[in-house]
């Protein structure tokens, strides 16, 4: 008997169960040599007071399997704390979200006939996703976007062999580093250090606005976007509205260890057990499950037979047109399509994907300084009132007042105009000598304010290598 591949199935919450059944009686009916180890995560587990909404035996299951089949899960309003969909990705540090979106037949869309076929690959575990919030005053809440080199790199490397697995010519990678030049801008900077490595594969840089304004003008001209978490997040439900909606967008969360493939599409709560839902997208990723643990051959038969009863004019009620049929009827026309001559000529040629699994090395620079502390005070007076008191506790400190910002623009000194404020100022203090601060300048000038300032957050301002690690507010100068 062939050996069977243990898989983590997850049935998920609303539609999940019934899309994720049908999903389940596809790779049956196709033969697939998988055993499933039902475990639970969603609603029900937040129910139960665990707040992660992922309990242990699950995190064992999926810790010994490494392998993932789940529904969309929901996020209770009331109770239970973070989603439970990041933090299975988080856990297992499934690091690239590969979003495959292509036209397909039966689903009319304002750009059938143009040939749309990509794939978003986004990085999965940083920037704001990180869900780091304090609300730091009672009107200003923070939530700090953490992007990080070896984040960067990963992704990036995954990106490129997609497109080599795919046979796909180009990637794009999209940004906002006009505006977050450190955050966004890294991934910008990783992306132009390691394009050079694959030849074969033309890189380039798009601003991720005008990505999405070119991906609603001509996305014919995409293959593979690369982008950061909450980039990705939006430019793949965009991409997924090119092509028929969510219902037919499947996904991967890769990392290292662990892969996990799901729908895009959520729970839709209103549709549990009517019979209504369009299987498609996790049918689709089940074929990526399959195509990941090298059963390709099978792969292309399940995405070949959906291809097929979709361009039968077999299709469920969110598809534009007559004749709606049930989840279980469309299950049943995928499965009649499996073994159909023919039927996987519309599945694009890959070969194996191959998942970086180094580890990137760390940025050591060879020279860092420490020049000055960004202050954060919660304020309800003037800026030149702030000033006019920080100038003076901090006269014979060693750390001088330079400039106050609010909300990212600069309000002291003032240069003529008169920006709205709210209660949070950013008060930068730089050395006043050539050999920059110490930890003990900034620990004695926070004593100084604390008494009268009701401070919240301090961040050092450092340079790397000459460059400087943070930026300047809307209208200060560099010096």
């Amino acid at each position: 008997m062939a050996t069977h591949i243990p898989v983590s199935l997850i049935a998920g919450d609303g539609i999940g169960p019934e899309v994720v059944g049908a999903a389940r009686r596809v790779l049956q009916a196709a033969g697939a040599p998988i055993e499933w180890e039902e475990v639970d995560a969603g609603a029900a587990v937040f129910r139960k007071r665990v707040a992660s909404g992922v309990p242990e035996r699950t995190i064992e299951s999926i810790s010994r399997t490494r392998l993932v089949l789940k529904g969309p899960l929901e996020t209770p309003i009331g109770f239970g704390e973070k989603s439970a969909n990041v933090t299975l990705r988080k856990l297992f540090e499934t690091y690239g979200n590969v979003r495959p979106v292509r036209e397909l037949p039966g689903v009319p869309t304002p750009f059938t006939g143009r040939g749309v076929d990509l794939v978003v690959v986004r990085e999965n575990v940083e920037d704001l996703y990180a869900g780091i919030e304090h609300q730091q005053t009672p009107d200003v809440a923070q939530c700090l976007k953490l992007i990080s080199r070896p984040g960067c790199e990963r992704i990036v490397r995954l990106a490129f062999e997609v497109a080599r697995s795919e046979g796909r010519s180009s990637v794009v990678c999209a940004t906002k580093a006009n505006i977050m030049k450190l955050t966004e801008g890294l991934l910008k900077r990783v992306f132009e250090e390691i394009a050079p490595e694959y030849p074969d594969i033309d890189g380039r840089h798009l601003v991720v606005d005008n990505c999405a304004h070119q991906l609603v003008r001509r996305p014919e001209q995409f293959e593979v976007i690369v982008t950061t978490n909450m980039n990705g997040d939006i430019l793949s439900d965009l991409t997924s509205g090119l092509t028929g909606g969510l219902g037919f967008a499947p996904s991967a969360n890769l990392g290292r260890d662990v892969a996990i493939f799901e729908a895009v599409h959520g729970s839709a709560p209103k549709y549990a057990g009517a019979n209504v839902a369009n299987p498609s997208a996790l049918i689709l990723s089940a074929a990526m499950l399959l195509r990941h643990i090298g059963e390709t051959a099978r792969a292309d038969r399940v995405e070949g037979a959906v291809v097929a009863t979709l361009a039968d004019g077999i299709h469920t009620r969110d598809v534009p047109g007559d004749g709606p049929v049930s989840t279980s009827a469309f299950t049943d026309a995928v499965i009649e399509r499996l073994d159909r001559d023919g039927a996987d000529t519309a599945v694009r040629a890959r070969r194996p994907l191959v998942i970086p699994t180094a580890e990137p090395a760390s940025y050591v620079p060879r020279d860092r300084a420490m020049i000055g502390v960004d202050v954060f005070i919660e304020w309800t007076g003037t800026p030149d009132a702030l000033a006019e008191a920080l100038v003076a506790l901090s006269a014979d400190a060693p750390l001088g007042l330079k400039m106050i910002s609010n909300r990212g623009t600069m309000v002291y000194p003032s240069r003529g105009a008169a920006p709205s404020v709210v209660d949070h100022y950013r008060c930068r203090f730089t050395a006043r000598g050539p050999d920059g601060t110490t930890d003990q300048d900034i620990l004695a000038l926070v004593a100084r304010i604390g008494p009268g300032h009701r401070w919240m957050h301090l961040e050092k301002l450092q340079s790397f290598d000459g460059v400087a690690g943070y930026t300047r507010a809307q209208g200060e100068d560099a010096a």
